[in-house]
C-alpha cells in the first residue's frame, strides 16, 4: 500500500472537500440528465409469448409484475460443462460475478413495491437448480427459469449465433470486429444485464436494458467503496499504487460465490450462512 493521501489540517481538508463537492454536484445533476433521456426512450410491444418456470409452476412475462406496473429484470447468468458438439450441460451454481450482485440485492423489496415495482431473476437454467442454488444462498427475491423460452436470446442475454442474430451490448459482428472483439463460437453464452418493462393494461412494453459496466451499480458494495480512500481495490483506479488489486471485480481471478469466502480475513458471515462446501 503506497501513496496514501496526504495528512492535512481539517481546514486544508475543508477547502479540498468543497472543491471535489463542486464536482460531485456536476455528476449528479448529470447522472439526472441521463436518467432523464431513458426515461424519453421510446419502447417495443412484448407480443412474443413467453414462459417461464418459477415455484407456482409455468407463467408469462405479466405474472413477473406480480400486479404491478413495473418490472426490472436481473438477467443473471448461469454456468454450464459443454460436450464437443455445444450440448450443455448446467451446474448446480450460477455465475459468481452475477452471484456477488444478487447477494446485494435487497431482502426486502418493499421500497420498490411501494412504488408500483417488481424484481426478478430469469435465468437459462432449469428451475429445480435455480431454486436449490437460490435456497443455498439465502436469497428472498423472486427467480423463474427460461429454459423453455427464448426470452434470452431475443433480449441479449443469452448470444449464440446459431439462434439468433449477435448483438453484444448492442454491437454486431461487424461493429465488434472494428472494437478489435471478434465474434466467435468461444463468445456464445450467457452474458449479464438487466432489463425493465412497463405494463399497460394487458400490454408489456419492454423499455430499457443495459450490459457491461451499465449493470455495475447492482454491485451496491462498489457505491459504498466509492467513498473509501482504497477504493474498490481494483487494478485500473487512481492513484495507481493505492491499495494492493484484490481480484475480486467481475470476472477476477478472485472472486468467489458468495459462500465460498469462508474463514478469509475480514470476512463477516451472515447469520445463517451455511460452511463453505
Amino acid at each position: 500500500m503506497t501513496e496514501l493521501p496526504e495528512v492535512v489540517s481539517r481546514e486544508e481538508w475543508l477547502s479540498a472537500r468543497k472543491e471535489l463537492l463542486a464536482a460531485e454536484k456536476e455528476l449528479t445533476r448529470a447522472r439526472d440528465r441521463v436518467n432523464a433521456r431513458r426515461r424519453r426512450l421510446p419502447m417495443v410491444r412484448v407480443e412474443a409469448p413467453y414462459t417461464f418456470e418459477g415455484p407456482d409452476g409455468t407463467v408469462g412475462l405479466a405474472d413477473l409484475f406480480e400486479g404491478r406496473s413495473q418490472l426490472v429484470v436481473h438477467h443473471f447468468m448461469w454456468i454450464y460443462d459443454i460436450d464437443a458438439d455445444g450440448t450443455e450441460h448446467p451446474r448446480d451454481h450460477g455465475c459468481s460475478s452475477c452471484s456477488s450482485a444478487a447477494d446485494q440485492i435487497p431482502a426486502r423489496l418493499r421500497q420498490l413495491h411501494v412504488r408500483g415495482t417488481s424484481l426478478a431473476a430469469v435465468s437459462r437454467a432449469p428451475y429445480s437448480k435455480i431454486a436449490a442454488f437460490r435456497d443455498r444462498m439465502g436469497w428472498t427475491f423472486p427467480w423463474y427459469s427460461a429454459a423453455d423460452s427464448a426470452f434470452n436470446y431475443d433480449f441479449h442475454a443469452t448470444i449464440d449465433d446459431r439462434v439468433a442474430p449477435v448483438l453484444v451490448n448492442y454491437r454486431t459482428p461487424a461493429e465488434l470486429a472494428g472494437a478489435g472483439e471478434p465474434w466467435d463460437a468461444s463468445r456464445r453464452g450467457d452474458y449479464p444485464g438487466i432489463s425493465a418493462f412497463l405494463r399497460v393494461g394487458e400490454e408489456v412494453f419492454h423499455t430499457y436494458s443495459a450490459f457491461g459496466r451499465g449493470i455495475e451499480e447492482f454491485h451496491n458494495g462498489d457505491n459504498y467503496l466509492d467513498l473509501t480512500a482504497l477504493g474498490r481495490q481494483e487494478a485500473w483506479e487512481e492513484p495507481r499504487g493505492r491499495a494492493e488489486p484484490l481480484g475480486l471485480q467481475v470476472g477476477g481471478p478472485a472472486i468467489r460465490l458468495p459462500d465460498e469466502y469462508g474463514d478469509a480475513p475480514g470476512v463477516t458471515p451472515s447469520p445463517g450462512t451455511p460452511p463453505s462446501p
